[in-house]
């Protein structure tokens, strides 16, 4: 029997190690007269990745990710009390028999990796050494006295300080915001029309025209049950509501609410609950056009299993969305993921010009997608006040939460791939996530990845005052600012109390100084619509890795170290730029093409001048297609393009590229022109990436009746 001697001397059999390490992983601490104690005690660690363990308990209940040690000790001493209390014949048995009874494939011990993709959860073996840009998360144990303690004191701290942070901001931008008031004023005073000069001031001035009159025509049908005669307000308003009746109407409350903005444009939501792998409860909603469509029961809406891509997810009772529908009148699924401090409603506050709203009436099944948390936290097992139910940042929303929303979108429509749409944050979750050392194989299940303002490297704006600060900062003092829960929750308690415009111009006014955004491209009558969506619930742990000492904002990438950056710039300067002027908006089509030439100029695979040694994607990456807003400060999108152009990532299919100039961060999705610049165009990616299978059985998008299936460069 094995025992370990401790420093009072006394032998700790294999089960008191075992017990010991249940105890540090489990939900709440060990007692044995407490059921819920007993059922929610860890059982072993499953590897969602081998970077990415994830604790089950004696209930089937999942907890969040722990360090790689921890999970693998647990492992350890579970599979040797396993086989301490087996049979003698069992440990005749060779290493290899004992690990294909236990359903696993061989390991190599040397490098601690399982030889093959498909090893069970519990059998992966994790890596020795992490990515240097996701640090391991840090372990909080169930709450003793003492981790309450530790607690409340970050709580307090934070509390203090990251409220005066805010209020800083919030100071500074008011501050800041005092000329442009004056000069608005001074215009006003002289005769002049401060809005006049704005690009697309005579499209906002039709818009609010627009509104007044379906305001009218919302009043006169709630007065009267017959409209009035003649009217020619009612007749155009009329033949565009044939095919969508809203059910809302009237003076734009200004609430969160998408159900509510759906069916002011004569459509609706459903929300469904999904529940990651490590136990978050996510809200998926489903666009939909009431007259030809019934909503699912509630019961079926509930959360689901922790389970990605199940083979039979639909019972017999059950009737998919797409079922709905007769054959060649199915929609084509797209999901819509959103960026940070934002939710999915973000999609949805520009009435028809919203994107969502825009791709579901031109014939798309439309799903959104929150992230974890966003305006309402959840989690299988942890309350808020728990730190662990906020230990997670963009690895965990890429390689758990997209996984999660993609399977049960597939899983409630039927189809075998579906249209990835995502803005910033979104895109880049999503990049990480099909990263080869990531999660890769949700390639497979994506027919294109429409990527809105990517995130992948650091716009200038990182260089500002206020985020330098946050980048020098240790860790450890990171935490005792912002806490190790929400990140400054305050913001989130002003959404719910203050009134929908103030807090719509307070929210313009902050992110504006934050992020140099201007209302320039959008339409101001709407703007405090903007706004009742964002902020949202995130976490502080993954705010610093946006914005702290070790990742994002240090590295200036997503995915490669400021010193592998630096080295193939350099590379990129000597070799000089003579492709660079193929870098606009419609010559960028045969990257994979192109990539392949630059490998085969630069150096065969495996030599030092290959030019995708250091490529981040494998062959099942789906094809991309990329809007970049050219005077995106946030984020460079150049850059990324530049990537993609030099051949260092040989196994990426570009279908679609476009840099608009004038283009801000948000101008993307939230400008007056974003249909005609962007939306429009991946209405058209999505069908022509669509497979032949695919096509046959769905509708044919509003004009696009044209578009013949995009060639593949990697089938030629």
């Amino acid at each position: 029997m094995v025992t370990v001697t401790t420093a009072a001397d006394q032998p700790l059999t294999l089960n008191e190690l075992y017990a010991r390490q249940v105890e540090h992983l489990s939900l709440l601490p060990k007692d044995k007269n407490n059921p819920e104690a007993v059922s929610t005690a860890a059982v072993q660690a499953n590897f969602i990745t081998p970077r990415d363990p994830v604790i089950q308990t004696a209930n089937g209940g999942r907890l969040p990710t722990v360090p790689l040690a921890e999970a693998k000790e647990l492992n350890r001493l579970k599979n040797a009390v396993d086989n301490q209390g087996s049979q003698s014949r069992r440990h005749e048995r060779s290493t290899a028999e004992q690990e294909i009874d236990h359903g696993a494939t061989m390991v190599d011990h040397a490098s601690g990796q399982s030889n093959t993709a498909d090893a069970p959860l519990r059998s992966a073996i994790p890596l020795t050494k992490t990515h240097p840009l996701f640090p391991q998360l840090p372990l909080y144990g169930p709450p003793t006295l003492l981790r309450n303690l530790q607690t409340t004191a970050f709580q307090l701290s934070s509390a203090i300080l990251s409220n005066a942070f805010l209020g800083t901001i919030v100071l500074g931008s008011l501050f800041t915001s005092i000329p442009l008031l004056f000069h608005h004023l001074y215009l006003r005073l002289t005769f002049r029309n401060p809005d006049a000069r704005r690009p697309l001031y005579d499209e906002e001035k039709r818009r609010q025209k627009i509104r007044k009159q379906s305001a009218r025509a919302w009043k006169r049908r709630r007065n009267t049950s017959f409209p009035k005669p003649g009217d020619g307000d009612d007749e155009e308003l009329s033949r565009h509501e044939e095919e969508y009746e809203p059910t809302e109407g009237g003076k734009d409350p200004l609430i969160c609410d998408l159900g509510y903005y759906a069916r002011r444009v004569g459509l609706d939501v459903e929300e469904f609950s999904v529940q990651t792998e490590d136990g978050f409860i996510l809200a998926l909603w489903h666009i939909y056009n009431p007259k030809e469509y019934t909503r699912t029961s509630l019961s079926h809406r509930g959360r689901d299993e922790p389970m990605v891509f199940p083979n039979n997810y639909l019972d017999d009772e059950h009737v998919s969305p797409s079922q709905q529908h007769p054959p060649g009148k199915r929609r084509y699924p797209v999901l819509l993921i959103h960026g940070l401090l934002q939710s999915v409603g973000s999609y949805c506050t520009n009435d028809d010009d919203s994107l969502a709203f825009y791709l579901a009436k031109s014939g798309y099944d439309v799903w959104l997608g929150n992230n974890r948390h966003g305006m309402q936290p959840r989690h299988q097992m942890l309350s808020y006040s728990d730190p662990r139910m906020w230990n997670w940042n963009i690895r965990q929303m890429g390689v758990m939460d997209l996984p999660a929303l993609i399977s049960r979108v597939l899983s409630e429509t039927d189809f075998p791939k579906l249209a990835l749409v995502c803005h910033s944050q979104g895109t880049t979750e999503t990049f990480v996530a099909l990263a080869k050392e990531q999660r890769p194989e949700i390639g497979n299940k994506i027919s294109v990845f429409c990527a809105l303002a990517p995130a992948v490297y650091a716009g200038s704006l990182i260089g500002k005052m206020y985020f330098k600060f946050m980048r020098i900062i240790s860790p450890g003092m990171f935490r005792v600012i912002f806490g190790i829960h929400a990140f400054i929750p305050l913001m989130m308690t002003m959404h719910r109390w203050l009134p929908g415009s103030l807090y719509g111009a307070l929210g313009y006014r902050v992110f504006s100084f934050l992020f140099n955004w201007s209302d320039t491209r959008w339409d101001r009558g709407l703007r405090d619509r903007l706004f009742q969506f964002a902020p949202v619930y995130v976490s502080a742990e993954s705010m610093r890795w946006w914005l702290g000492r070790e990742c994002f904002a240090s590295q200036k990438c997503i995915l490669a170290t400021r010193e592998e950056a630096q080295q193939e710039e350099a590379e990129d300067n000597d070799e000089g730029s003579d492709d660079d002027d193929d870098n606009d908006n419609g010559a960028m089509e045969n990257y994979f093409v192109r990539g392949k030439t630059h490998q085969t100029e630069l150096g065969a695979e495996g030599s030092s001048k290959f030019r995708g040694r250091n490529a981040w994607y494998s062959e099942q990456v789906p094809p991309f297609a990329l809007w970049v807003a050219g005077s995106d400060k946030l984020v460079d999108g150049r850059r990324l393009l530049r990537r993609f152009e030099r051949g260092r990532e040989p196994c990426v299919r570009v279908v679609h590229t476009k840099i608009i100039e004038e283009y801000e961060h948000l101008d993307i999705i939230w400008a007056m022109d974003m249909i005609e610049k962007v939306g429009k165009e991946v209405k058209e990616v999505i069908w022509k990436t669509a497979s032949g299978e695919a096509r046959e059985v769905c509708r044919v998008p509003k004009d696009c009746g044209g578009l013949g299936i995009w060639d593949d460069p990697a089938r030629r």
